[in-house]
């Protein structure tokens, strides 16, 4: 079973999504390390109530995200409308990281974060096999949330997947 390290950006309402995406890929027979910041309760509050500066978070999270070979954005109801999630793509793509989309379901097209528009390598829907073709760059698919080709907002396609 080989190994991935991902950084997973979601909106933190989505915790239990990112356990069942890697529960689903672990299922698949892939094992992966996910950095990314899940805030316990007391640890949640103190952040609702701005008690942690800004630049101790960005500081983890460029920390946790350079460790990551590939950062796999969660897309769901509300992940376009999440400043953090913005910055995790805007920093993922400025350390040259791949970036990879994962609708989850009920997700939808408008719930694409405007950066990842900007710079995404892979679209997928919620698919274990699209998903790790994704992450190690065998395949650059762009979908909508069923799973149909679409073509990406701001970008070529960079690579096509043979079926």
């Amino acid at each position: 079973m080989a190994r991935r390290h991902v950084f997973i950006s979601h909106h933190h309402a989505d915790d239990a999504l990112v356990d069942r995406l890697t529960a689903l890929l672990r299922k698949g027979g892939h094992e992966i390390r996910n950095s990314s910041i899940r805030a316990k309760p007391e640890n949640q509050r103190r952040l609702d109530e701005k008690r942690v500066p800004e630049r101790t978070l960005k500081r983890l999270l460029r920390m946790k995200m350079s460790w990551a070979g590939t950062v796999v954005v969660l897309i769901g109801k509300e992940t376009h409308s999440r400043p953090w999630v913005q910055w995790e793509i805007n920093k993922a793509k400025e350390l040259g990281k791949r970036i990879v989309g994962v609708f989850e379901r009920g997700g939808t097209e408008n719930d694409v974060p405007e950066a990842f528009n900007k710079y995404g390598d892979a679209l997928v829907a919620w698919n274990s096999a699209k998903v790790i073709d994704a992450i190690e760059g065998n395949c650059d698919p762009f979908e909508r949330p069923d799973g149909s080709e679409r073509q990406p907002i701001s970008s070529p396609p960079r690579g096509s997947c043979a079926a």
